[in-house]
């Protein structure tokens, strides 16, 4: 029985063949944009959610944003501002300096732009995330030439530059301290697209250099350091780290806080607190309703021509809940299926062909499509498919055949 019933969902979907596609592509259409939007609340939800295990802890300034403390605070807080025996050294730390600049001060466009991260080349491949894999002859380069820069490969597409090539930066930020650099590699696709790292003793050297030219301390001079990440192995080395740091008399001008890094992230997006609410509670269910409801107008047309046959098949012997099987059935194979093609060719597209879903928020140029997409997309489609069905597929499952047939009389 289950198998004729399927065979008639067949039979009753290629009746119509124009409007069953039309459906389909309507769901494929509404699921795309249901996987890009849950893609990146996927990834902000990850980022921002609290490690039992090898957590990174952000140090930044108290009361100021952006975070601008002396560099003499990079090496105490490196150790977690570790002064006893029994204090707790973290496991590995980095520095964060930023510097950015225009490689034409007369024409300052977008293209124009860079934007430097400043710190210990070795440090990449042990604390930036994904980078672990990162060659190790980029930062050997990096080490020996402290003019040497790793563009992401967007950026480097936007400048017109490539690896090898030199540039001068006219710093935004450090007024007077303008850099030349030396391309020596590009970052992966990826994450990193639109990022660029310079080796901070180039840019620290610098503003020594700037003070023995002058005489005089650049503006900036005790405003450098911007970020220090630390890794601790759990929650609780994490508490007794933060403690020595929150106690110590080192950090009094300026004062400085030290949270984890997801308590961080989460503090940098508020920003964008109602954008992301707005994909998450209003954007994503309206999309889930248009569905539904283009599945139901489909359903139901299709329910209100047949009641005839439906009348028919009752008089032959299918049951009531045969009826509502059926007509669940059909718009559960429409949805399902369109559902499950639109998440493949989504996860495809976006990730293999375009290289992310090209949407920045705050430090985040782009995101990828999760594998957990796959899934997302077939129950997607089937869920809402059947919600939008449930009403027509009562309706046949409750035709009357003396009602139908005396019409049709």
């Amino acid at each position: 029985m289950f198998f004729k019933l399927f065979l008639l969902m067949l039979k009753n979907l290629r009746r119509h063949l124009l409007r069953t596609s039309l459906t389909a592509v309507a769901t494929m259409v509404l699921v795309f944009v249901v996987i890009l939007v849950w893609s990146i609340l996927y990834f902000l939800d990850v980022v921002t959610q609290e490690r039992a295990k090898d957590l990174k802890a952000i140090v930044t300034e108290r009361w100021q944003i952006p975070s601008q403390m002396p560099f003499s605070y990079a090496d105490s807080l490196s150790r977690g501002a570790a002064s006893k025996p029994d204090d707790i050294v973290p496991d590995d730390s980095m520095t964060w300096q930023f510097y950015g600049g225009t490689l034409d001060p007369n024409k300052r466009t977008r293209e124009n732009l860079i934007f430097f991260f400043a710190m210990e080349p070795k440090k990449l491949r042990t604390m930036m995330d994904d980078l672990d894999t990162l060659d190790p002859e980029l930062i050997r380069k990096m080490e020996q030439n402290k003019r040497g820069v790793i563009v992401g490969q967007e950026r480097l597409k936007a400048l017109n530059k490539q690896v090898g090539e030199r540039f001068t930066v006219s710093s935004l930020n450090y007024k007077g301290i303008d850099l030349e650099f030396e391309i020596v590699g590009v970052f992966p696709q990826g994450r990193y697209d639109q990022s660029a790292v310079m080796n901070r003793d180039y840019l620290n050297d610098a503003l020594d250099d700037y003070y023995r030219k002058r005489g005089v301390r650049h503006p900036m001079h005790d405003r450098t350091l911007n970020l220090v990440w630390l890794k601790v192995p759990d929650s609780r080395a994490f508490a007794r780290v933060a403690e020595q740091i929150m106690t110590s008399g080192l950090y009094t001008q300026p004062a400085v806080k030290c949270e984890t890094a997801a308590s961080g992230i989460s503090t940098w997006l508020d920003a964008y607190r109602d954008l992301i609410w707005g994909m998450r509670w209003l954007l994503s269910p309206a999309v889930l309703v248009t569905m539904a409801l283009v599945v139901a107008n489909t359903i139901s047309i299709s329910v209100r021509e047949r009641l005839t046959e439906l009348a028919v098949m009752k008089v032959l012997g299918y049951r009531p809940w045969h009826l509502l099987v059926l007509v669940l059935g059909e718009a559960l194979l429409v949805g399902g299926l369109s559902g499950a093609a639109s998440a493949g060719l989504t996860f495809w597209v976006i990730n293999h062909v375009f290289g992310g879903l090209k949407f920045p928020i705050a430090f985040f140029p782009e995101f990828l499509v999760p594998r957990a997409s796959l899934w997302w997309g077939p129950v997607l489609g089937a869920a809402t498919a059947v919600a939008g069905s449930i009403l027509p597929a009562w309706t046949a499952r409750a035709v009357r055949v003396s009602e139908v047939f005396a019409k049709v009389a």
